[in-house]
């Protein structure tokens, strides 16, 4: 997996994915659009639309217990709103490392936004189709994470797996 960055002119940046151009923003008037929205992200094997099909997969739906990391201690600046779609991480390797993130939005009602420190009761929704069996036990715990940045925690406090035809 090869992937390049290019700046033109000053004013455009490229990335190309295995010699693929697959985004380009411009930098002076700050928006960008994305050729390839197959491609894939550093972490995952599925597709960064796979929320976005018309026919929508099935999906486990956990009952979750979140806490935002506060901004002094490494969290973000400003909080989340429903559809939010983190890497969700429930293993690290020995080194630090991700061992595998998964996809999941996270979905919540009662309010407007959830802000850094705070802990709400809120739906994650997972793509059935990831190797995400093993860890959905009520009790378990599991990280929130923007690339390499952990910013929240949640904890399973439900489970509804989908319906088999």
């Amino acid at each position: 997996m090869i992937i390049r960055k290019e700046i033109k002119d000053d004013n455009e940046l490229y990335l190309y994915f295995n010699g693929k151009l697959i985004y380009k923003r411009w930098l002076n008037l700050g928006y960008g659009k994305v050729f390839d929205t197959h491609a894939y992200g550093k972490y995952t094997d599925y597709s960064i639309t796979d929320f976005d099909l018309n026919e929508t997969p099935e999906m486990i739906h956990v009952k979750a217990r979140l806490t935002l990391v506060p901004t002094e201690q490494g969290g973000r600046k400003n909080g989340i709103v429903s559809g939010y779609r983190p890497n969700h991480v429930f293993e690290y390797q020995s080194n630090g490392q991700f061992k595998y993130a998964y996809m999941g939005d996270i979905q919540f009602d009662q309010t407007e936004c959830i802000k850094p420190g705070e802990t709400k009761e809120v739906l994650v929704r997972f793509l059935s189709r990831q190797p995400i069996d093993e860890y959905m036990d009520i009790g378990r715990k599991w990280w929130i994470h923007e690339g390499p940045n952990k910013i929240g925690e949640a904890e399973i406090i439900g489970i509804e797996f989908p319906k088999s035809e």
